[in-house]
């Protein structure tokens, strides 16, 4: 594959979001599209986002940017890396697999969903042990101390804890839906399918999509209708500061909490020992009210920046976003829905594609405010 494939037909993520729209079955795009309940906290994460401004120093002197970061003790290219989505391949075949790869080749973070449907020895495999895994706290003791014990085999290098989904969000497209893995054979979703007939020869060709890394913990034969009570009763443990304690001691690597946005979360993460918070609202998929993340990042940045690393996800989409991320005071930035978009419009191409526009975006604009890196964006942020 050219690791600096780039499609111009596809230059932002509007245009990959309407052809990846083309071609999944109408359930899949809108599980990837959802939000809770109306759906206020999608646009208020856009929006947020929308409303930060930077300033250009025109005359300043300068060469070029440099986009390289530096996260437990590895340099990634890029500031930005690829969040964990569940049911990847619902929505496109093996989406798992290909996103993990291209991020290995272009040397960026791709984080692993716990209810994905390529198992963690895969991806490890197909990103030679540089995949980051993102884990639900599992209820039960021996399937947790389990799955730690094939994360270590596996070689993972960073464990991502998920603990903003004490309960299933409450997502409307879903639920008329009946979305599930695999999915329900009732007639409308049949219909849907048989209307993407890329999908569904990419989908017979991969085989049924599958939570790969639970399977070995599943009952035999379940169905389909058992597996959301499956995965509150066994997956879906408690993640409050008591219940990351015996992860945090189980796990002697680098340790991410991802889902927080108050100051005293990012407090509490800290006398855990973790290594660094994600700050997001889960895309807006859990709570409809919640704060979006860049409304309270510059502060938590401001009080804990020097004693633990942050890293923001939630309404990023594009170049210019992850800059003003950045600027707002994270380390890090991570997008989910794009690069789906992006294997949904383009199969084994689209996570190159959606790295290299990004790349390109996130350049045009430092190199349009005359920013050197990407650690100095700080200082063009308007106040």
């Amino acid at each position: 594959m050219n690791k600096s494939f780039f499609d111009p037909r596809y230059p932002d993520s509007n245009f990959l979001r309407k052809r990846a729209s083309q071609r999944m079955p109408g359930f899949a795009f809108d599980y990837l599209e959802g939000g809770c309940i109306d759906e206020v906290g999608l646009r208020r994460n856009q929006n947020a986002i929308e409303q930060v401004q930077l300033r250009s120093e025109l005359l300043k002197v300068f060469d070029k940017s440099d986009l390289t970061t530096e996260l437990f003790g590895h340099k990634y290219d890029l500031p930005f890396g690829i969040a964990p989505v569940g049911l990847q391949g619902l929505m496109w075949p093996k989406a798992p697999e290909i996103l993990a790869k291209a991020a290995a080749d272009l040397n960026i973070p791709y984080i692993l969903s716990t209810v994905s449907s390529s198992s963690l020895e895969k991806v490890s495999e197909v990103s030679e042990g540089r995949a980051w895994f993102q884990l639900y706290n599992p209820t039960v003791d021996h399937i947790r101390e389990d799955l730690m014990k094939r994360i270590h085999a596996a070689r993972v290098p960073v464990l991502v804890v998920t603990v903003d989904v004490p309960t299933f969000g409450y997502r409307i497209k879903d639920i008329r839906n009946g979305l599930s893995m695999p999915p329900k054979m009732n007639l409308r979703n049949i219909i849907q399918m048989i209307k993407r007939p890329a999908w569904l020869f990419a989908t017979a060709l991969a085989g049924e999509p599958q939570m790969q890394t639970l399977k070995p913990y599943m009952p035999k034969n379940m169905p389909v209708d058992q597996l959301a009570e499956f995965m509150n009763s066994t997956v879906m443990g408690r993640v409050d500061i008591e219940g990351l304690k015996p992860i945090r001691d189980q796990w002697q690597g680098p340790l991410v909490v991802k889902g927080l946005v108050s100051e005293a979360d990012v407090q509490l993460a800290i006398e855990l020992g973790a290594d660094a918070v994600v700050l997001s609202n889960h895309g807006a998929r859990q709570l409809d009210a919640g704060e979006s993340p860049v409304q309270t990042i510059e502060q938590i940045a401001a009080k804990y920046g020097d004693k633990i690393k942050i890293f923001m996800d939630s309404g990023i989409r594009s170049g210019s976003h992850i800059a003003c991320a950045l600027a707002k005071g994270a380390d890090f930035t991570f997008l989910g829905r794009s690069f789906v978009y992006g294997v949904g419009a383009l199969g084994e191409k689209g996570g190159y594609h959606t790295i290299n526009m990004l790349k390109k975006q996130l350049e045009q604009t430092m190199n349009q405010l005359r920013c050197a890196s990407v650690k100095d964006l700080p200082d063009y942020l308007v106040r």
